[in-house]
């Protein structure tokens, strides 16, 4: 493990991340006529308010709370993150209970309402929730422990700076006497509210909390079958619908089957929305009301719909494949980087490879399709929805059905699966149209089929990649060809852009990136870890056929590129640090028995990538029988996230990342022609089999950098991990995913 060094480095990290939400907090803390110390924290954004009124009675529950201190010896501590299985609900709660030294078993966790004037950014996504959140939270509990401790050191008569915490109590100056929190909770309420850069934080070393393991504070709640998704809500006299988009995106309802549909049983009622025609809000359609979710889904599939197609996707990947290897050999319409001269130095070079990659659209497939209830009334509307961005789901609907932001309400609610899939709120807007055309409440609930075909996709891609090595086996140039694609002609999609500081691309003298978008029509979003996703893929197997191509040890040409430990980009969050990136080379590859004798037939491949703060290794152990049959049998991680705040979370986070990133390279992919996709359920898009399920084993470096996310850097390494392994194994290349395009099965 390495040490902390400072309290400065872990809040602020190096490089430096720019300005902090928790740095431009201000804490307000209020006393509870009922005997409740309430701490807010509001944040200063424009237009928020800039103090918390004093709650009294039953306000000591106000939305800008962010803790209460009951006299019963509860610490309601409010978390304000969407819950989309990353374990959030569990980790903020546990930043603030370490700051104010609350004993876990007295901490009571409630979802927070969504107000980001009162709790900032609210919202799970890009794997930002510790990252920005961090010295919020750490200040919140600070900031409630410290008036907790005037609090006792004024019963007691000593100087606060002599009082210690522990366990929701403070101790007295002679290590015997305490008091409870409970106890202190409405005299504390009357201090006045420290200053947030006075608030002294804990030292790294002084964790007590932080750092251990601790279950999800709803596992009980989820191993018992309890209402805690979406799909779960109820509300008295509530209809259930569906809603039906045309096959090829930006198709319109020309004409439909509704008289027969409302003839059938348990159907209220079938319409047409125009929709607004933008994807993350309606898409025009066919709506069906019915008295049950199963009624609603047996009209749906009795409708006839004619739909006009002539502005309507005719995306084929097919002839998208064909243009791209004609492109093979060419350079991009667009110049990424170009530095040194590549050409000069692939015609000295001692080996030279080049290589074309491909992988395929895919669908974000949560366990949970999309569905929300809305209540749309007397010009409010009321929202229970598993989103990943509840305060854009509320501007959304504000805008879409011209409502002031105030009028719009949205409850966060367990989400089942998001992977990016629920930053779009498109389901929200769905249900909200519906309950106003009806005028009561709704669940829109999504088919699979329609999760699967009405998506915003993992975009495809292709790259024609050249490297060269040296005489010495050193990597000395590169050159890639990246071809995606774009919706408006101006930007690549979500997740196709490549960077000019792709790994290794800032540590090679020679390098060229150039790009060519292809039009498409179908819309792409953000899919776990966007972009690093595939590129991961490329560019980790590509620098594997280098080092062989070198005659050189994978691990060794790897941390040869790396040179001193430095920042490559100082002062960015994207900024990857060599010598961190070595540690987690070096230590997966030591746990993962690397340069050992293995079972026989057993054989190993590694696969680095630096993404969304995250610098992650993993070592992929497969063997692959007659008849290409691939059996992995374990992937080694090793992760330097920073601190890691509940280890439970964490090590539950790079399984999963692990064997979703399987998953998907084994057999997903979409057939996409004339605009459609063709897989509906997964009988045509296959998850991974437990029994197929690899082991995992996790390592953390708790380095003395701030703490950066974890759902998503963990994924990235995977596949080129198990290529590279198949390699080692068969002397079979892969170059395309999914495995199964390349005989592959398990």
């Amino acid at each position: 493990m390495n040490t902390y060094v400072s309290r400065d480095a872990l809040a602020f990290g190096t490089p430096e991340e720019g300005p902090e939400l928790s740095r431009r907090s201000i804490l307000k803390m209020t006393g509870a006529a009922s005997g409740g110390l309430v701490l807010g924290v509001i944040i200063s954004t424009p237009g928020a308010s800039q103090s918390a009124s004093a709650a009294t009675g039953d306000e000591a529950f106000a939305p800008n709370a962010f803790l209460e201190v009951n006299p019963n010896g509860r610490i309601l501590i409010y978390s304000k993150g969407p819950e989309i299985g990353q374990g959030i609900k569990t980790a903020f709660p546990m930043i603030i209970a370490e700051e104010l030294d609350a004993a876990w078993a007295d901490v009571v966790v409630r979802q927070a309402p969504v107000n980001p004037a009162v709790y900032g950014r609210q919202s799970a996504g890009g794997s930002f929730s510790i990252r920005g959140s961090w010295d919020q939270l750490r200040q919140a509990g600070a900031a409630a422990r410290a008036m907790l401790v005037s609090a006792a050191a004024d019963q007691w008569d000593v100087d606060v700076s002599a009082c210690a915490t522990a366990n929701s109590h403070v101790i007295h100056p002679d290590g015997e006497a305490r008091l409870s929190y409970a106890s202190l909770a409405v005299l504390a309420s009357k201090f006045p509210v420290p200053d947030v850069d006075s608030v002294p934080l804990k030292e790294r070393e002084d964790y007590t909390l932080i750092g251990t393991w601790v279950g999800g504070v709803e596992n009980e709640q989820l191993v018992t079958g309890q209402p805690l998704f979406g799909s779960d809500q109820s509300l008295p006299d509530m209809v259930y619908a569906t809603y039906q988009k045309c096959p090829a995106f930006g198709g319109k309802v020309l004409s439909a089957n509704l008289d027969h549909i409302r003839s059938l049983d348990g159907v209220l009622d079938a319409f047409v929305l125009e929709g607004t025609g933008d994807v993350s809000e309606i898409m025009p359609g066919v709506a069906i009301v019915a008295t049950s979710t199963w009624h609603a889904l047996q009209a749906q599939s009795a409708l006839e719909i004619e739909w006009d197609e002539s502005e309507a996707s005719k995306d084929s990947w097919t002839d998208a494949l064909a243009e791209a290897r004609g492109l093979a050999g060419t350079k991009g319409l667009e110049t990424k980087i170009s530095k040194g001269d590549v050409d000069a130095a692939m015609a000295s070079a001692a080996h030279t490879v080049v290589s074309f990659y491909t992988y395929p659209f895919v669908s974000h497939a949560p366990m949970e399709p999309q569905n929300c209830t809305a209540w749309y009334r007397g010009g409010e509307v009321e929202i229970w929805a598993p989103t990943q961005t509840p305060e854009r789901g509320v501007s959304s609907v504000a805008t879409v059905f011209g409502l002031p932001s105030e009028k719009v309400t949205l409850h966060q609610v367990r989400s089942g699966g998001g992977f990016g899939r629920r930053l779009y709120n498109n389901f929200i807007c769905e249900a909200v149209a519906i309950s106003e055309r009806i005028g009561g409440p709704v669940k829109l609930q999504w088919s699979r089929e329609d999760d699967t075909r009405h998506d915003l996709y993992r975009a495809g891609g292709f790259h024609h990649i050249e490297g060269a090595v040296d005489a010495t086996g050193k990597l000395v140039a590169l050159r890639d060809h990246n071809v995606t694609f774009t919706t408006n002609g101006e930007r690549a999609v979500t997740g196709g852009d490549l960077r000019e500081s792709e790994f290794p691309v800032p540590l090679i003298e020679n390098a060229e990136i150039t790009q060519t978008m292809l039009p498409w029509k179908i819309p792409c979003g953000a899919w776990r870890a966007p972009g690093s996703n595939v590129f991961g893929f490329v560019f980790q197997s590509f620098l594997n056929e280098l080092s062989v191509a070198a005659g050189r040890d994978h691990v060794d040409f790897l941390l040869d590129m790396l040179g001193e430990p430095r920042w490559l980009d100082p002062g960015s969050i994207r900024s990857l640090n060599t010598g961190r990136t070595a540690d987690v080379i070096q230590l997966a590859a030591e746990k993962a028995g690397w340069g050992t004798t293995l079972p026989d037939g057993h054989h190993l491949g590694l696969g680095f990538y630096f993404s969304h703060g995250g610098h992650i290794a993993e070592v992929a152990e497969v063997s692959v029988e007659a008849g290409n049959v691939l059996k992995i049998h374990k992937v080694t991680v090793a992760a330097d996230v920073g601190p890691i705040v509940n280890m439970s979370g964490a090590k539950n986070q790079c399984e999963g990342s692990v064997i979703d990133g399987i998953s998907t390279m084994l057999g997903q992919q979409l057939t996409i022609e004339n605009g459609r996709v063709k897989e509906g359920n997964f009988d045509q898009y296959p998850l991974l089999k437990m029994a197929d399920a690899p082991h995992v084993d996790v390592h953390f470096i708790q380095s003395e950098y701030r703490p950066t996310g974890l759902g998503e850097p963990a994924f990235p390494p995977v596949a080129p991990a198990v290529c590279n392994a198949i390699y080692a194994a068969t002397g079979q290349r892969v170059r395309s995913l999914p495995l199964s395009l390349e005989g592959f099965v398990v």
